[in-house]
Order: structure tokens, then C-alpha cells, then sequence
């Protein structure tokens, strides 16, 4: 397998899934689309903000025990996110509680701190900025699949429960479709999924190679 190909395999060192920590945020927060578009801006929120904080402190911040300051950190931010959510979705917010918790854990485990070190403003901003978008959108992609194949129904935040259905469907999904609504349906989509990506990414390396 060639550098090119090791390199854009689950979007290489873009991709925090090389450290197995966005397994259980990708199942949980892909059921439905509100809770999936509630753990984009989650990722979007905390890693673009905690890791503008880390570029403002990382001259003071001291070397040794440095990835443990980052997790606090993360942490923090993610408690101001979901305080915001709280004050502006509370049933939604006490929904999306153990799944905005898995965030900062994703952000600090990532290495996205190490790979900011020594870059500019822009830069630091590009890269947690692309980071938490290609997680959140296969965690989007993976609800669209999900939610109305299982629940046939599309939802939003909000409404006296929690979230709101936004385009029920009408009648119920076969049981092996409502299969895709559970933790053992995610883990088949997303091994479908990534063994596509896998499959046409080393057929494309292949033509390169030949050429």
C-alpha cells in the first residue's frame, strides 16, 4: 500500500477513528438526525474553541502534564456548550448529555493539541475546523441512513419531548430495516460503509500506481 493511499485512509491524520475513540459517539449520537446535528455542533464548538484556547495558552501552559491540561480543558468547553443547549433545548439537552461527554474525550484523544503546535491562527482554526466537520458529517450521513429506514421519520431539536419529528413517514419499517436503529445495525452500517471506502480507495491507489 503506498504513502498516498496510507495517508487518505479514513482521511489519515485528519481522522480521530485511528484512535477508536469516536466509536461510541458515532453509534449513539446516529440514531436520530437531532441528535446528530446537536454532536456536529458539539465537535465543531469544542474543537475549533478549545483548540483556539490551547493556541492562546500554549506559551504559558507548562510542558509536563500538558495533555492532561488539554482534557480539562476540552471538558470545560464542552460544559458551555451543553449549558447553552440547556438553556435553549432543556429536554433535548438532558438527551444529548452522554453524548456531548463523549466529545472533549474524542477532542483530547484525537491529537489535534499536538498537531496545532507551532502554527498560525489560520492554520490552527483549518485544522480543528476539518477535523470535527469529517466527523460530524459521517455521523449526519449515518443518521440519514439510520433514522428513516428504522424510526421513518426525520427530527429536529426541540418540542415538548425533546425533539420534534419533522417528516414522519407513516407506517413502520420492516424489522430487519429497524434492525439499523440499534447499536448492532450502526456498527454493520458503518463496517458496510468504511470497507467500501477502503475497497475504492485501494483501487484508485492501484490506477495511480500503474500510471
Amino acid at each position: 500500500m503506498n504513502r498516498h493511499l496510507k495517508q487518505r485512509i479514513l482521511w489519515g491524520d485528519l481522522s480521530p477513528f485511528a484512535y477508536l475513540l469516536g466509536g461510541a459517539l458515532l453509534v449513539m449520537a446516529s440514531d436520530r438526525l437531532a441528535h446528530a446535528l446537536t454532536a456536529f455542533a458539539a465537535l465543531v464548538w469544542v474543537y475549533c474553541l478549545s483548540s483556539l484556547a490551547a493556541f492562546g495558552g500554549q506559551r504559558i501552559f507548562p510542558v509536563r502534564g500538558r495533555s492532561v491540561l488539554f482534557a480539562f480543558l476540552a471538558s470545560f468547553v464542552a460544559s458551555l456548550f451543553l449549558l447553552l443547549l440547556m438553556m435553549l433545548f432543556p429536554l433535548g439537552a438532558l438527551q444529548m448529555f452522554f453524548i456531548v461527554a463523549f466529545v472533549p474525550m474524542l477532542c483530547a484523544g484525537s491529537g489535534i493539541y499536538r498537531r496545532i503546535e507551532g502554527r498560525g491562527l489560520s492554520q490552527v482554526l483549518r485544522v480543528s475546523f476539518s477535523e470535527a466537520v469529517a466527523t460530524g458529517a459521517l455521523i449526519v450521513i449515518l443518521s440519514l441512513i439510520r433514522e428513516p429506514l428504522g424510526f421513518r421519520s426525520l427530527s429536529l431539536l426541540g418540542g415538548p419531548q425533546g425533539i420534534m419529528l419533522v417528516y414522519p413517514f407513516g407506517a413502520d419499517s420492516p424489522l430487519f430495516l429497524r434492525m439499523l436503529s440499534s447499536s448492532f445495525g450502526a456498527l454493520l452500517l458503518l463496517g458496510y460503509l468504511l470497507g467500501m471506502y477502503r475497497h475504492f480507495m485501494m483501487k484508485r491507489s492501484a490506477e495511480e500506481d500503474d500510471r
